[in-house]
Parts: C-alpha cells; sequence; structure tokens
C-alpha cells in the first residue's frame, strides 16, 4: 500500500539500469513512504534473516523502517535514516543512521545481529517493511545467508557500467554479518493505482527457485 502526502510514488524506468524501478518522492518523508502488508492489522511473518534492499540515492532525506517479534513477544522497530548522525536505542524502536554512496546501493540488513544488539533478546520474525521518500527501489527481498552475486538469480542483480554499491549497516560502531541467498527470496511488484492519496502499491511475494 501506498500513501502519500504532497509527492509522488510512480512507476518508471531508471536512466541508469535501464530498468523500471519505484520511485518515492515527497517534502515530507513521514507523509510518502509505502508500506507491506497494506493491512495495519496483518503482519508478514518473514523468518528469514536478513533483509536486502536495491535502492538508489536521490541526495534527499530518505528513511525506511522494519517491525519484528522478539522471543519476548514484544514488537521492535528498527528505523534507519541517512540524516541521523547516531544511533538510539528505546524499548520499543532504535534508530540508527545510514550512509549510502552515490547512485544505486544494496542495503543489507541482519535482523538477528541488530535484534540481539538493541534489545537483547531473539529475533523471530518480521512483521512489517516501510519505506519512505525519497528513493527509487529496485528490489527488496529477504534472504537466509550471504551467497555470491553468481549465484543470484538476474532479476535480483544490478546491470551497470560499475558494480552497485553495498551499505552495511552498522551498530554500534561494529558491522554486522550480510546475506544473499536464492532458494528463499522475497520479490518486489508493483502496479499504478488511480487517485491522489493511493497512487502506488507495494507488494511482496514468495519466490522460490
Amino acid at each position: 500500500m501506498g500513501i502519500v502526502v504532497d509527492g509522488h510514488i510512480k512507476r518508471l524506468q531508471d536512466e541508469d539500469i535501464q530498468s523500471n524501478v519505484l520511485e518515492i518522492i515527497g517534502s515530507n518523508i513521514q507523509s510518502t513512504y509505502i508500506t507491506c502488508p497494506a493491512d495495519p492489522a496483518a503482519t508478514l511473518g518473514i523468518k528469514l534473516p536478513f533483509l536486502v534492499i536495491i535502492v538508489k540515492n536521490l541526495k534527499k532525506y530518505f528513511t525506511f523502517e522494519i517491525q519484528v517479534l522478539d522471543d519476548k513477544n514484544v514488537r521492535r522497530r528498527f528505523r534507519a535514516s541517512n540524516f541521523q548522525a547516531v544511533t538510539r536505542v528505546k524499548p520499543y524502536i532504535c534508530t540508527m543512521p545510514l550512509r549510502m554512496d552515490e547512485g544505486w546501493n544494496q542495503i543489507q540488513f541482519n535482523l538477528v545481529d541488530f535484534t540481539k544488539r538493541a534489545y537483547g533478546t531473539n529475533y523471530v520474525e518480521t512483521l512489517r517493511v516501510q519505506v519512505h521518500a525519497n528513493c527509487r527501489l529496485r528490489r527488496i527481498y529477504f534472504s537466509d545467508r550471504l551467497y555470491s552475486e553468481e549465484e543470484l538469480p538476474p532479476e535480483f542483480k544490478l546491470y551497470l557500467p560499475m558494480q552497485s554499491r553495498l551499505v552495511l549497516l552498522c551498530f554500534l560502531d561494529k558491522v554486522s554479518p550480510c546475506a544473499f541467498h536464492h532458494a528463499e527470496i522475497m520479490k518486489m511488484l508493483w502496479e499504478e493505482g488511480i487517485g491522489s492519496t493511493r497512487v502506488g502499491c507495494f507488494y511482496l511475494y514468495m519466490y522460490y527457485v
């Protein structure tokens, strides 16, 4: 589901990768975003421990948020933003800085490691993913461990003149391990809608190779 206030969510072709992407633009990052599942009462229930986001840096404010469930049956949130300078941990939310290079980046998020470091608990599953303005999205998927670029399916690669940048989210001044896998992957699809407040939809489907 997409929510838009003073901005847009639309599908277009990116000139760098010559592929369709989803562009999320808004003057207020908090009021322009895509979220999955669309139903506020529903959850994803994804137990795979790594989240991978292929995203383009538009040199504007950008943030995304992940909601997880831990073994204490508590819902916790992680929010990464390119305008934040330090990591802050509160009982139910951990906010952290996100540094991206120019152009396309691969953000890899180790959910098991971050849950343990931030809250001292064990990751159980991901409940929700929410991506805010301002960015272009090529792909979002979950994975179980690290695989080489050559072992990924073609639709999960970026074909760039230069190799895409890899972003490792850091927590407490340490770099977390990352992962890829294509045995069980979340696929992102989208379609354009109609109307001023709901012009894009965000879908995640299970993908089996």
